[in-house]
């Protein structure tokens, strides 16, 4: 079924129990259980570290052939790729999705966020799971309150300075942004280990400066100062596009959530913020799986290769209750996401955001 059009920016706001649409998660739970759509394969997750182990020595063999050429360009685009993949890592690490053994999944999600990718990944489990939480709720949703784009009007008077100039074109200047992704991320990383939020924060620190030193001394022993600089700035900006492009069209222009919501059940929690990208093997691989957004809402700890089974019966059963079930293809979500952010926008470039924000008050009283 299709949600309302992007660009009405569809609030809930406390909504009452809705017949089929308020439908219970149990039943489709114990559809996924009877399956064994829940049970863990190590096996499966063993063949993925593999492979990302071999795409980044891939990259490491081509750094040292190459040398001091312009052509490390190239290999910084593949390191900032091989980053995202070494992402998907650490976050089914921190679903418990991939083993049994917290040590063991807790050393992969520290090796691959903290040394690969210079990510706290403490922060990054407390922050994501008050997400899943809460999705696009616009006061407990971590990811709606890091970003200066807004996804309501009545966010914008919190905006200062530059940050009302990327409001005003936001749904361009959203996405070009992602460049800073990986950059925010360390910087966080570093702010959250220095303000004591982080439980481990001597082992996330030495892995950050062993990091750093490796990093830095590899790019500045093996290549001009320049092409050092440049490297660093060409991988550092793929992966954090590779980053936005990943958790952008998951949630961004979905239904916002705002205020007492307890009477909103899991199931449509879940389902009406969250949008699928159709699957393909190629979609699949850039998306580790993500791109079954509703399902990974619903079922967190569920191993990434049975996601498409758990789309399927989803669907099934989204259409039993009457719930809407969004999935569109892959350059359709950037739209919706751009169309989105250019409509919650709109006021600020008419200069009406008062009397739009009263409007919108008017209307959820």
């Amino acid at each position: 079924m299709q949600r309302p059009h992007v660009q009405e920016a569809q609030v809930i706001a406390a909504p009452k129990q809705r017949g089929g649409a308020s439908a219970t998660f149990a039943e489709l739970l114990k559809r996924v259980k009877a399956e064994g759509l829940l049970d863990l394969d190590p096996r499966y997750y063993i063949g993925r570290l593999a492979l990302n182990t071999t795409l980044i020595l891939l990259g490491f063999a081509a750094f040292f052939a190459l040398g001091d050429s312009w052509w490390q360009l190239a290999v910084a685009l593949w390191m900032g790729l091989c980053g995202g993949q070494s992402a998907f890592m650490w976050h089914d690490a921190g679903h418990k999705a991939m083993f049994r053994s917290k040590k063991a999944a807790s050393a992969i999600g520290y090796f691959h966020a903290n040394l690969v990718n210079g990510v706290s990944f403490g922060w990054w489990v407390n922050h994501h799971n008050r997400h899943h939480s809460n999705p696009n709720h616009l006061d407990m949703d971590p990811d709606i309150g890091r970003r200066t784009a807004i996804f309501d009007i009545k966010q914008y008077p919190t905006r200062r300075g530059t940050q009302k100039f990327v409001v005003r074109y936001q749904s361009v200047l959203f996405f070009v942004l992602l460049v800073l992704e990986s950059f925010k991320m360390l910087k966080t990383a570093i702010l959250s280990i220095a303000q004591g939020k982080t439980k481990r924060p001597v082992l996330e620190t030495f892995l950050l400066v062993a990091r750093a030193a490796i990093y830095l001394t590899l790019v500045f022993t093996v290549l001009s100062p320049v092409l050092a600089v440049a490297f660093i700035l060409v991988q550092q900006a793929v992966l954090g596009v590779y980053f936005g492009m990943i958790f952008a069209p998951n949630h961004k222009g979905m239904a916002i959530r705002d205020g007492d919501e307890e009477t909103l059940d899991w199931l449509e929690r879940q389902v009406l913020t969250s949008r699928n990208i159709r699957p393909s093997l190629l979609i699949d691989f850039l998306y580790g799986g993500l791109n079954y957004q509703v399902e990974h809402h619903l079922f967190p700890a569920m191993p990434q290769k049975n996601l498409a089974r758990a789309r399927e019966l989803t669907r099934e059963y989204c259409a039993e209750r009457g719930v809407p079930y969004h999935e569109v293809g892959f350059w359709a979500s950037y739209r919706e996401v751009a169309s989105f952010l250019h409509e919650v926008s709109a006021p600020v470039r008419r200069g009406d955001v008062e009397e739009q924000i009263r409007r919108n008050a008017g209307r959820a009283a």
